[in-house]
């Protein structure tokens, strides 16, 4: 399955893989099943992927979300204000990540060994068990280049080392938290020829929330750039989406998005609608591919999508009823 689920080269590679992936998990993960029974929904009601029911993202906050018996190899959570329920992934095939991970940015960015990777992601390095700093330790290692590293609050050292890679025509990533990029800026301007500035969002109380524009043209400004580019992925997805700029992603060919209806969760709606973010992750095989997320969206008919918010509140309308 897993042979299938990277090679997928068209819409009817991508919908075959889904409706069996989608079997899988019906028969083999006990708590997307129990969900399916709630809804009524069997396989043998659904032909096509928009029937397919869609678990609400807090089931990974209480749950054991697992389509395998396989032992546990790593368990990712996610960042929570004090006090608060985090989710929790269950990961019994590291190496799906990895190849998830890696063919991802490959597919959008081309060969890692091009790059110096520079990362700023403060509040992740300061937990354990992020899913990013995991993915973002690799790519830095896979650089084979021995300027690529992690930076905490060493922000002096950090803009020194821009300067003095993106100066010798070094292709560099520089992948940070919203907060600690525009940190940086304010101690130093750019003026980059070479670098790509890669946010993954995230003020997590730090900063004054800032619309993406807003954000953007700060970071556009302090670092030289034209473009900002973006990184959509979270705790519960082993599958990440990329931005090259003005906030428009693209999904790598095993992950699609849809969005759902704001009132009637199960309502998928055409696309150019606001509605909730759906993911659909085949590398989520072990776990849950069909995910309904607490963000709010649209998607374009070429597929592309963008962000546009976060439900108010906590639970996703039209799905409390089905958290039990």
């Amino acid at each position: 399955m897993e042979n299938n689920i990277f090679n997928i080269q068209t819409t009817t590679d991508f919908n075959q893989v889904t409706l069996s992936v989608f079997k899988h998990q019906f028969n083999n993960n006990k708590v997307y099943r129990s969900f399916c029974d709630l809804l009524y929904i069997h396989p043998s009601d659904v032909t096509k992927v928009e029937e397919i029911p869609f678990l609400p993202i807090q089931f990974f906050k209480n749950k054991r979300v697992l389509s395998s018996s396989n032992q546990i190899e790593e368990t990712f959570t996610s960042s929570g204000t004090t006090g608060s329920i985090t989710s929790k992934h269950f990961v019994t095939d590291i190496n799906l990540y990895k190849k998830s991970y890696l063919k991802g940015f490959a597919h959008f960015y081309g060969n890692i060994e091009n790059y110096a990777v520079l990362a700023l992601l403060p509040n992740y390095l300061e937990r354990k068990g992020s899913s990013l700093v995991f993915m973002v330790d690799d790519l830095i290692r896979k650089s084979k280049n021995e300027e690529s590293g992690f930076y905490l609050n060493n922000i002096e050292e950090l803009a020194q080392k821009l300067l003095e890679l993106d100066n010798k025509g070094q292709k560099t990533l520089l992948i940070g938290v919203s907060f600690a990029l525009l940190d940086l800026i304010e101690k130093q301007q750019f003026k980059l020829k070479n670098t790509i500035i890669m946010e993954t969002g995230g003020m997590k109380g730090r900063r004054k929330e800032l619309i993406r524009e807003e954000l953007h043209q700060h970071l556009k400004n302090g670092f030289g750039v034209s473009e900002i580019h973006s990184e959509y992925g979270m705790t519960e997805l082993l599958s990440q989406a990329y931005s090259k700029g003005n906030g428009i992603f693209e999904t790598p060919p095993w992950m699609q998005i849809l969005t759902r209806d704001t009132e009637d969760a199960l309502t998928i709606n055409t696309v150019k609608k606001n509605g909730g973010i759906n993911v659909i992750d085949l590398a989520n095989y072990n776990s849950c591919s069909f995910i309904a997320t607490q963000d709010l969206g649209k998607v374009h008919q070429n597929g592309t999508f963008e962000i546009i918010g976060r439900f108010d509140n906590s639970d996703i309308r039209g799905c409390n009823l089905m958290v039990l």
